[in-house]
């Protein structure tokens, strides 16, 4: 084999990151006597020919043999992982575009698939399982896999690897030619749905499925019995899954698309097992997530959960109610009883189910989450984030506690109570990314705000800190006009943020000149930021001869310069011939459920326009109405986000009928 190796090309070759030179190297590691030192570079095979998938780069097709005959060698002690990289790229070339797939690669597949099949008995089930899998990722008809599949079915006595093989029979199946054994395998998995054992039947509803959708729905009790058997765990000696009681949750949840709560109601029925409460929590999480209809079947059970004997269980329902907001608001006191709760999550931050009643609370608006808050700020160790955190859009939910100066940042009705903790958080802080949060909730909070402006004064004064100060005052506005000589000084030194300095000083109360001409000569710049937009837009009709610049900019092709100039047109001029038709560009896509952050300002500005902005308020009217959320981050960030946009559109349609 090794001599094979060697009179490959291998610098003609590439891979994820660069010349595949290195590919010999890894593959005799693999081999290697040090077990530990296989895996590594087994793992950093995986991660130079699949990485994150999206192409098969022109190294796979030549490794591909060589990983075949190193993962059917008994004494390789990588040959699993060896395998899950073959799995992985006979599934990636029938998933992406044939361009995208190195031309020499169906010809070294059609060589490899024999040796696969032979894998089918082996004298190891992992490497049954593997080989099974492999089987199921590809493209290769029917009519070449079933046979050997079938002959493995038979004979198998190992019950994860006879799962592997009902997954693989069902993939098999769908890939024609077929040949003579097509009819029998569809008669054989039907069969399987009335199997003696719970796992057998839940993979025959999943072999299924492709080819019939509407099985899991007329399935749903079987579902529901087979996820929540004790057997599930079998799942994780898989090769197709192998994955614990959320995962085999989540997996199956995928087969049962749209809104309804009924799978994700039998999940939350009590079970004795921890793992299968927190399983119903988190595919309750990914549920909402998506769809805001199924929030009344299943807050019921949500807060029935806020009494779980389980940290975790209490901790993701009390989570779950934060993200539901005001739509749980009516059991506050529920909520509130968790208050004194030190129950902990095992994660690296040891988040408290007081903390997420705490979340909870604050987002119903509750003035009883004040003390939790203020003794958060007040413990170094608290679970609340010290600083933002993005999680994508997915299908399921990521069950995590804000920064607590997001959460603080949600309650300027509380303000009041709640400044005294803040200024102490700019006292402490050492961070600078901190400090500017923390200016941003004052800035937020506005003219309330106003009792910490001799603090700010104070950061002002500091050459290290003084624009997030600066930031603060201007939110304050007039309530900060103390800092009126400080601003004017930063202003006229000239040097980097001097258009900030000239705008704060402008929002507290100060002359328009300065700002003017500092930002006109942003204005004559190539390159106009959005911040200097914005503060533009700020100055009103004194900024007005900036006009056909700005009326310029409404063409321009990135999307937030588009929608900042289009306001700022507006505000100076009055103009909405161009502005509104440069916003709606913004938010045509929002009509269809589609969610970029640049739509929320978009639909803000409009309603500040009025009447003016009718047609694009008849473009989004429909969109409080619909069912699917409207974001584009996962967490609780998704839900904030889609309550944002929703409460946007009514206060637009509010101002143009």
């Amino acid at each position: 084999m090794w001599a094979e190796v060697d009179l490959i090309d291998w610098a003609a070759l590439r891979h994820n990151y660069g010349s595949a030179e290195d590919v010999p190297g890894l593959l005799r590691r693999c081999a290697g006597p040090d077990p530990e030192d296989a895996e590594r570079a087994a793992d950093d095979l995986l991660n130079h020919l699949f990485h994150q998938g999206g192409w098969i780069c022109s190294a796979a097709p030549a490794t591909l043999p060589f990983l075949l005959r190193l993962g059917a060698t008994p004494d390789v002690p990588s040959r699993r992982t060896l395998l899950e990289i073959v799995s992985r790229l006979a599934s990636e070339a029938v998933r992406v575009a044939e361009k995208w797939v190195d031309p020499c690669w169906p010809s070294a597949w059609e060589r490899a698939l024999p040796e696969v099949l032979v894998l089918l008995d082996a004298a190891e089930p992992e490497i049954r399982r593997a080989a099974a899998d492999v089987i199921g990722s590809c493209r290769s008809p029917g009519e070449l896999t079933l046979p050997a599949l079938l002959r493995r079915w038979e004979a198998e006595d190992d019950p994860a690897t006879r799962l592997d093989l009902v997954l693989a029979l069902g993939r098999a199946v769908l890939q024609e030619p077929t040949g003579e054994h097509g009819p029998g395998v569809r008669t054989l998995l039907r069969g399987l749905l009335d199997a003696p054992e719970a796992q057998i039947r839940l993979a025959a509803v999943h072999a299924i499925a492709p080819a019939d959708p509407a099985l899991p729905a007329l399935q749903l009790g079987l579902l529901l019995e087979a996820v929540r058997d004790p057997s599930v765990e079998a799942w994780q000696r898989t090769s197709a899954v192998e994955t614990g009681v959320q995962g085999v949750h989540h997996w199956t949840a995928a087969l049962l698309t749209g809104p309804s709560p009924s799978f994700t109601l039998g999940l939350l029925e009590d079970h004795p097992d921890v793992e299968q409460r927190i399983g119903g929590l988190a595919r309750a999480g990914g549920l909402l997530a998506q769809w805001r209809s199924p929030t009344t079947a299943l807050l019921p059970r949500l807060v029935a959960r806020l009494e779980d004997p389980a940290a975790e269980v209490r901790f993701r329902a009390a989570e779950l109610l934060a993200c539901l907001g005001s739509a749980a608001s009516a059991h506050a006191d529920e909520v509130a009883a968790l208050i004194g709760d030190t129950g902990a999550r095992t994660t690296r931050k040891r988040e408290t189910v007081a903390e997420a009643a705490v979340w909870a609370l604050a987002r119903m608006n509750d003035p009883r989450c004040v003390p939790g808050l203020i003794d958060a700020a007040a413990h170094p160790k608290s679970g609340f984030a010290s600083n933002s955190a993005h999680y994508p859009s997915a299908d399921w939910h990521y069950a995590v506690l804000p920064a607590l100066h997001e959460v603080v940042g949600h309650l300027p009705d509380h303000s009041g109570l709640l400044l005294p903790m803040v200024c102490g958080r700019l006292d402490n802080a050492t961070d600078d990314h901190v400090l500017s949060s923390y200016c941003q909730v004052l800035a937020g909070w506005g003219p309330a705000a106003d009792g910490a402006v001799p603090q700010l004064l104070g950061l002002l004064e500091n050459d290290q800190t003084w624009t997030s100060a600066a930031k603060a005052l201007a939110g304050i506005g007039r309530a900060g006009n103390e800092a009126l000589e400080l601003l004017l000084a930063r202003s006229a030194a000239g040097g980097a943020n001097t258009e900030l300095a000239a705008w704060a000083y402008w929002k507290v109360g100060g002359e328009p000149d300065p700002a003017l001409e500092a930002l006109g000569r942003t204005v004559a710049e190539r390159d106009f930021p959005r911040p200097a937009l914005q503060m533009l837009a700020d100055l009103g009709t004194h900024a007005a001869h900036h006009a056909d610049r700005l009326r310029a900019m409404t063409s321009d092709p990135e999307p937030w310069t588009r929608v900042e100039a289009a306001h700022a047109l507006w505000a100076v001029t009055g103009d909405t011939e161009s502005s509104v038709p440069a916003l709606m560009t913004a938010i045509r896509g929002l009509a269809e459920g589609e969610w970029l952050p640049v739509m929320l300002p978009a639909v803000r500005y409009l309603t500040r326009i009025g009447r003016a902005a009718r047609p694009a308020a008849e473009l989004v009217r429909g969109v409080p109405a619909h069912d699917q959320r409207v974001r584009s981050s996962g967490g609780w960030r998704g839900f904030v986000q889609d309550e944002s946009v929703r409460t946007a559109v009514r206060e637009l349609l509010a101002a143009c009928d």
